[in-house]
């Protein structure tokens, strides 16, 4: 007997059927009998059955259903499916596996009535023995024989439909808690069920409501309205993971498969148009977009963006004449087309965007439009791309531009040629160049346009085609036209035509030096150097080809000509006019290969090959005073290359080292703050750093490094967090290793709490002053018995070196303090010590100095000292201004030293004339936009003609000067300012009364600090906590700083006219209280910047400290709110009110937009001012409405914007929940790494009902996901957090009924499956325990926990409680698999560090799950 056939009789016999052995004639057997017989037939079924492999025991239960399905009699049918139920009740047959042979059998169908019925009723009663897996399985099956129903349903299927129906609905009843409803949600997400019927439909729709809520608990209100700013280091990754996007769909990375509102599930086409609108945002798109440089991405939503940017370019030129002033860019269309053709030439470069796909598409679209007025300026833009990549390839490439001639120049007689002395007569005739272009790339592949040029082009041509013939162009030359350049555009890739105007154009400046060898100074003394720069006009009209070619013929003149062995190593015969063209060219992004790469990799590296220390000079010059928008890759690139180059004994000549410092400097003061930490760590942590960013020998580069380091920490908020800032460490070991110092009390006492502590840990002796004195006076005594040149040479010429202290200044200042004179000896061995190691004299003269003014009672010697250290600088040259008061600034004193420094600082300023006579001189005759001028070296020589500056002792002839072209005194003072201003600020206020005469002289010269808002903001943001009671200084900083740029920068061009007001009146407007209309109008004037109008005077961004208007917009309203004399709590709470109270004057349209820039404005100021957004959140959690729920909406409703807005409802709860998620979204990994911590202080303590712990999840759930990717120790602890709070809610109510415990439960279930798996188990296990019998029902999964474990743990609980477990299924004392391994649970490691490994694993086992 087979087995299926053993099977189907063991079952009868267990009914007690009549078999052939059974006697029909003979008597019915009793209760009893048939009891006993039953009995019997499952001890042999049991048997039978367990002695079955399990491909045994399921095809015979699969046949046995085979067999009932064959049963016409529905009694008979009910009677063998009991049994089969009886067994599973006995624990013989497995639950899970009778439930899946019922569900795969073949004659389940609707048709077999019976059958169906039975088995489903079978099914609903014995699931409860199933682990949650198998459950899972079986909903699947229901979700199939519900797609099995046709669409209309009569009498004779309904109750089919109604047991299918019943099974379903016991599956998602949240009581019976069959499986974790994640899972079910996830299963119903994958399929669409618009054909189920409405039972069942119904039951999907209602159960997707259940998870609309968890999705609201994860989602950021307003999200598809916000938007970011962005900057230069805006794509370092921890500031890009907000504004990630799928590069194929433009979608939002949403983490698990929930119903998120529809807006948050589109592509987010406005972020995207938003930030590729905004100059300098290439980088942040290829981060948003994760595009590689390396790899070669088509992205097809970026090329229909692109399309989109170049089609409103062309609506905006119809509705805006162009116009010119002065050969300047004057109208705003214009800089949108000049920022689209960099935009295009940089995407399609890489490959990221086709051209013909966006040429064909450009086709279609105005094929249809009546777009023409912007048609010239289209032409020049895709001229831009032709011209620079026609000669590498197909002329087929480019062939769907013809299309564009047809639609866009379709008269019927020629247009006018164009008045070549207006610039844009270059794109007027940007067409035709186009046209010239293929002409000559179709002429080399022998490839037959067959057609001519458009008509209206044909004198456009003709010009052109006459205009080229050598007869015309010999005698060509730079002038006031643009015939260049029309030359250049139309033929630079035919070289028979091109190189005639090139050559003319690099003779304009170059001058008759082209030839290096033509004989140094002679030519020079002969023929002045050309000194008048071509003008960003002309620049701006030449195609990015003709800019190419420019700048290599440039870059390799300067080559050769330090490669010329006839030219003296330190002189420089370029001409002005050439080195200030190369500096302009280099603010074009789109020539970046040749541009900034080939300065740091090909020029300076030849040059310093060459040993053309002139030439070398004059590029570091340029960096520091002509460099705009450099990315911070290749500025910490260069400082590493400084600092290498500082060793190098060629460069140990004081005023090139002097360059070198003070160019180092600058690099290390101006980088941003987001910059620091991306870019220093790739020198600290990587095994093959590109470089070393500490210096070797320099004490002041190092210790500017470490503010710079506080400054980021402060401002990016990191300074309280350790886990960010492990790679300080490091970095200040090497600091601390290759110079040793200390700080002072005052200034540790700035440096964030993390930075502290590392810094503090270093333990540097401290210098005896008393014993610098008397070995001094040691020193001077060997000085004055000495008579021998050469025992003195010898003797103090080593002074420095190891074993002998360096106070060889400290010598030479004592001689002139008595003697008023320097021996000529004294020069011999200043020049022997070198540049580099009067480094340490310096500092040593600083202390003794500070030393001998302040044990000096005598007013007279202190005089004379002042007097003295003005001589070394200004009469005898040892030392210069700008060395002295930055050693001076930044050397380690305290107390009354301190107070000490600062007066002598302000005496070697302003005592005596010398440097004041040149800044006030240099600040009237010179303005900072360089880029205007055209006769900058002029005033340059005229400045330097006046005050000829000397680097070395008159009698010191063996070094001559290096030539100068851009710098002075007073351009390298300005960093040493900024970090003495700093060293005032920390100091009490009695010890920094001078700082106001100081700002007095030296304020002007802010008019060419190169970042001033970008300084005022540091400076206010970093010292916050120092200048919050002191409102008058705040306001003297700011008045200083914008007002030096008065006469340069238009009205409101920063501050608005309500604190220009402030600024103007005496000290009594100190109590100025802002009321709340000047806050709406800051954030209405950011947000419409955001918007697009041009609320603030227009300006090249090309040399701007920002590179756009929004980021301008930020930073000068964070100076404004900072400089404010109201304190943190007071304009926090006001920007907040802005929408609380301003509710009703903000268009509803943009109410999320103004939240976004409210949280932008937020995020970027201290912690003091973002802080305050907790506070108003306890407000809220602790209010008694929260405590004692009266609302007749639920919580959900209450918290959801779109809901409040439209029923108008109490609108107080979600605003502050808005704006306090804006200020999370737009904040560093630093600021919203906190947010734990606040969570633990001022929440946790207060939360005593389910409301406020929904409130709570709707703060911190958006969160998660970035957490996780940046911090995922603070997921863990937010979870753990919110499972105690879950407890503390549990027993704070013991005999309430929680009414929200599934949609918190469910939330619960999204942190285990997305982020922390099984890695928190046995800390959450214990927790769960503890928990009312319904959540440990609900939560049991997340443990495995069993149900027959549930409530043993749990004390003095309402019996009631427990009630709310499953109450209809059969058993369920089984525990869920444990292993992750068999099919169901994800399974985490333990180990923290590999979670985040593991969630694309986890996700993706979620979904196939």
């Amino acid at each position: 007997m087979s087995t299926d056939t053993q099977i189907i009789k063991l079952v009868e016999e267990i009914l007690c059927e009549k078999t052939n052995d059974y006697d029909y004639e003979g008597p019915m057997p009793d209760e009893a009998e048939l009891q006993k017989r039953a009995e019997d037939g499952m001890k042999k079924f049991a048997t039978v059955f367990a002695g079955m492999s399990q491909e045994v025991k399921e095809n015979a239960l699969r046949s046995c259903l085979i067999h009932v399905a064959g049963i016409n009699h529905r009694n008979k049918v009910r009677k063998h499916m009991q049994v089969l139920k009886d067994l599973v009740g006995k624990g013989i047959i497995p639950a899970r596996l009778l439930c899946e042979q019922i569900m795969s059998s073949e004659k389940l169908v609707y048709q077999n009535q019976s059958f169906w019925i039975e088995c489903f009723q079978v099914v609903r009663r014995v699931i409860g023995g199933v682990d949650y897996k198998g459950v899972r399985e079986i909903m699947k099956c229901c979700k199939e024989k519900a797609l099995s129903f046709p669409s209309g349903i009569s009498s004779s299927i309904l109750p089919q439909m109604l047991e299918l129906t019943e099974v379903i609905e016991h599956i998602f009843n949240r009581n019976a808690c069959l499986l974790p409803a994640y899972f079910i949600i996830n299963e119903i997400q994958k399929a669409d069920y618009q054909d189920t019927h409405w039972r069942i439909a119904n039951l999907i729709a209602n159960f997707i409501e259940e998870f609309v809520i968890v999705a609201q608990m994860l989602s950021i209100i307003g999200h598809s309205s916000m938007l970011p700013i962005v900057e230069h280091s805006s794509y370092a990754d921890n500031l890009i993971n907000p504004w990630k996007l799928d590069p194929t769909t433009l979608k939002l990375a949403l983490r698990g498969n929930l119903p998120y509102e529809p807006e948050l599930l589109q592509p987010q086409i406005k972020l995207l148009r938003f930030v590729l609108e905004q100059p300098y945002s290439r980088d942040m798109v290829c981060s948003m977009l994760n595009l590689q440089k390396t790899q070669k991405q088509k992205c097809m939503a970026l090329e229909e963006q692109l399309v989109w940017l170049v089609m409103c370019a062309m609506e905006c030129s119809e509705k805006e004449p162009v116009h010119t002033v002065d050969g300047e860019i004057s109208s705003h269309t214009q800089w949108v087309w000049l920022h689209l053709s960099s935009q295009l030439i940089y995407f399609v470069l890489f490959q990221f965007a086709t051209f013909q796909n966006i040429v064909n598409t450009l086709h279609d679209k105005l094929a249809v439009s009546n777009l023409r007025r912007g048609r010239d300026h289209l032409m020049w833009v895709l001229l831009q791309y032709i011209s620079g990549s026609i000669q590498r390839n197909s002329i087929t490439n480019f062939l769907p531009i013809l299309k564009l001639y047809d639609s866009l120049y379709p008269e019927k007689e020629p247009l006018p040629v164009p008045d070549y002395n207006n610039p844009l007569c270059t794109h007027q005739m940007a067409p035709t160049c186009i046209w010239i272009h293929l002409l000559k790339r179709a002429q080399s592949e022998h490839y037959n346009i067959n057609r001519s040029i458009p008509t209206a082009l044909k004198l456009h041509h003709e010009f052109l085609q006459h205009l080229v013939m050598p007869n015309n162009n010999a005698t060509l030359c730079m002038g006031s036209d643009y015939r260049l350049a029309l030359l250049c555009n139309a033929y630079s890739t035919n070289p028979d035509y091109f190189s005639r105007p090139m050559a003319a154009l690099i003779e304009t400046i170059l001058g008759n030096c082209k030839n290096p060898s033509a004989g140094g100074g002679s030519t020079s003394a002969t023929q002045p150097l050309p000194t008048v720069p071509l003008s960003m006009s002309v620049l701006d009209s030449l195609t990015i080809h003709s800019k190419m070619s420019l700048i290599h013929s440039i870059v390799t003149h300067m080559i050769k000509q330090a490669q010329s062995k006839t030219t003296v190593p330190n002189t420089n015969n370029m001409a002005p006019a050439l080195v200030e063209t190369y500096s302009r060219l280099l603010v074009y992004t789109e020539i970046e290969s040749l541009g900034i790469k080939g300065f740091l990799g090909q020029l300076l590296p030849q040059v310093f090959k060459s040993a053309a220390w002139g030439i070398l000079y004059t590029l570091l010059e340029m960096f520091s005073y002509r460099m705009h928008h450099i990315q911070p890759h290749y500025r910490v690139q260069l400082l590493s290359h400084l600092h290498s180059l500082a060793s190098v004994p060629h460069t140990n000549q004081m005023q090139l080292h002097s360059c070198v410092e003070s160019t180092a400097l600058r690099l290390i003061t101006g980088l941003g703050s987001v910059e620091v930490q991306a870019q220093m760590s790739r020198y600290v942590t990587e095994q093959k750093a590109p470089g070393n960013i500490v210096s070797a020998e320099s004490e002041e580069l190092n210790r500017a490094l470490i503010l710079t380091l506080a400054r980021s920490m402060q401002i990016t908020g990191t300074g309280n967090d350790p886990q960010s800032t492990t790679w300080c460490k490091e970095l200040l070991n090497s600091i601390m290793q290759n110079t040793p110092h200390t700080w002072s009390q005052h200034t540790l006492q700035c440096f964030p709490p993390v930075l502290n502590d590392l810094v503090v840990q270093h333990n540097v002796p401290k210098e005896n002053k008393q014993l610098l004195k008397k070995s001094v006076d040691e020193e001077y005594r060997n000085w004055t018995s000495m008579s021998n040149e050469n025992d003195i040479i010898g003797h103090f010429g080593t002074a420095g070196t190891p074993g002998t202290p360096p106070l060889f200044l400290c010598l030479l200042f004592k001689m002139i303090v008595e003697t008023d004179t320097i021996s000529p000896v004294a020069y011999k061995i200043l020049e022997r010590i070198g540049a580099r190691a009067l480094s340490a004299h310096l500092r040593k003269l600083c202390d003794y100095l500070v030393f001998e003014v302040s044990n000096s009672g005598d007013g007279a010697h202190v005089n004379k000292c002042v007097d003295t250290i003005n001589d070394m600088i200004w009469k005898y040259n040892i030392i210069t201004i700008d060395r002295l008061v930055l050693c001076l600034s930044l050397r380690t004193l305290e107390g009354n030293e301190a107070q000490v420094s600062f007066c002598i600082i302000q005496l070697l300023l302003l005592k005596t004339s010398e440097f004041r006579n040149r800044l006030q001189e240099f600040v009237s005759i010179n303005s900072p936009e360089h880029w205007k001028q055209n006769n900058w070296h002029e005033r340059h020589l005229a400045f330097h003609q006046k005050f000829p500056e000397k680097f070395t002792p008159d009698e010191s002839v063996s070094h001559p000067s290096l030539p100068v072209y851009f710098g002075n005194v007073c351009l390298r003072f300005l960093p040493v300012l900024d970090i003495t201003i700093h060293r005032y600020l920390e100091v009490p206020a009695a010890m920094s009364k001078t700082l106001d005469v100081l700002l007095d002289h030296l304020g002007p010269l802010y008019k060419f600090h190169d970042r001033p808002i970008t300084y005022l903001y540091n400076t206010l943001h970093y010292y916050e906590r120092m200048l919050r009671d002191r409102p008058q200084l705040k306001k003297r900083l700011v008045g200083t700083v914008i007002g030096s740029l008065k006469d340069v920068r238009p009205d409101n061009w920063a501050v608005t006219e309500q604190y220009q007001s402030y600024m103007s009146k005496k000290d009594d407007a100190v109590n100025w209280m802002p009321d709340l209309n000047y806050y709406i109008y800051l954030v209405r004037r950011m947000q419409d910047t955001i918007d697009g109008t041009n609320i603030f005077p227009g300006t090249d961004w090309r040399f701007n400290e920002f590179p756009n208007p929004p980021a301008h917009a930020l930073y000068v309203t964070c100076v404004e709110l900072l400089g404010l004399p109201v304190g943190p709590q007071g304009v926090a709470n006001s920007l907040i009110d802005v929408v609380v109270k301003g509710y009703p004057v903000i268009p509803s349209q943009s109410v999320h937009n103004w939240i976004n820039t409210i949280g932008l404005i937020m995020a970027a100021l201290p912690e003091s001012y973002w802080g305050v957004i907790y506070e108003r959140l306890r407000e809220v959690i602790s209010c008694p409405q929260m405590t004692d729920w009266l609302h007749r909406q639920s919580p959900f409703e209450l918290f959801n914007f779109k809901i409040v807005r439209e029923a108008m409802l109490e609108k107080n709860y979600v605003v502050i929940l808005a704006i306090a998620q804006s200020i999370l979204h737009h904040s560093g990994i630093g600021q919203i790494s906190t947010v734990t911590e606040h969570i633990k202080e001022n929440f946790k303590p207060i939360i005593k009902t389910e409301y406020q712990l929904i409130y709570l999840c709707h703060l911190v759930g958006p969160f998660l996901n970035r957490l996780c990717a940046e911090r995922s120790r603070a997921v863990s602890d937010i979870t753990l957090i919110l499972y105690e709070l879950l407890e503390q809610v549990d027993k704070a109510q013991p005999s309430l009924a929680l009414k929200y415990m599934d949609p918190i439960c469910d939330l619960l279930y999204h942190i285990k499956y997305m982020f922390i798996g099984d890695m928190m188990k046995s800390d959450l296990e214990a927790i769960i325990r503890r928990l009312r019998p319904a959540l440990q029902m609900r939560l049991r999964f997340i443990t495995r926990l069993n149900v027959d474990e549930i409530g043993v743990d749990q004390q003095n609980v309402d019996a009631s409680a427990a009630g709310q477990g499953p109450a209809q299924g059969g058993p369920q004392s089984q525990q869920p698999q444990t292993t992750g391994q068999a099919g169901g649970q994800p399974s985490v490691p333990q180990q923290q560090q590999q979670t985040q490994q593991q969630q694309p694993q986890q996700q993706q086992q979620v979904q196939q799950q």
